[in-house]
């Protein structure tokens, strides 16, 4: 007679999962590669997960979430906000080669799921929106302010921080070289001066 089947920690499979997603991409990823990295079996997968893969790659993108709202709260008590942005995007050169190859799971899914699954690109799309709102918001705070000598319009800078942050994931996997990204990021940041 069989026992019941182990229920693994979803926040542990979550985890694990979220790396072979973040490396392979939803479509590429297998059952077989999730119980792999997570150790979990089919049933107890399945058992944890009514909506199997699907779900477990929901849960691995909304993760990302928790990233952007503690950066959120940082930036909301930060007196200095657009250096806290300006350091988000440097920090990105000194990220080790594997982290660069990875790009974003979020400007991955958008890419990823166009076309191929409208729930997983929607939610991740209102992600970057999310972020883009952020952004926008930071910057008019600080034109208000007059710490900002540009006074192009702070939509059109959170959109083109949220464009710059998607093709750097892209430039990042051409040029995973500290240096070479570092003179990218700069001269993209000197737009919000």
């Amino acid at each position: 007679m069989r026992g019941r089947p182990t229920i693994y920690d979803d926040s542990n499979i979550i985890k694990k999962a979220q790396e072979i997603f973040w490396q392979k991409g939803y479509s590429a990823t297998s059952l077989s590669d999730l119980q792999k990295a997570t150790g979990a079996g089919a049933g107890s997968f399945y058992n944890t997960f009514k909506g199997g893969k699907k779900e477990v790659f929901q849960k691995a993108v909304q993760e990302r979430r928790l990233a952007f709202d503690s950066f959120k709260s940082q930036l909301e008590i930060s007196e200095s906000p657009l250096e806290l942005i300006k350091d988000f995007f440097r920090s990105i050169a000194d990220t080790p080669k594997e982290e660069h190859l990875k790009g974003c799971i979020i400007a991955n899914t958008v890419v990823e799921m166009t076309y191929i699954d409208e729930d997983l690109e929607t939610s991740a799309v209102q992600i970057l929106k999310e972020v883009e709102q952020m952004f926008t918001e930071a910057i008019k705070q600080e034109q208000i302010k007059g710490k900002l000598q540009t006074q192009t319009s702070p939509e059109i800078l959170g959109k083109y921080l949220i464009t710059f942050w998607c093709g750097l994931n892209t430039l990042r996997r051409m040029y995973p070289d500290k240096n070479v990204l570092k003179n990218q990021i700069e001269m993209q940041l000197a737009v919000i001066s």
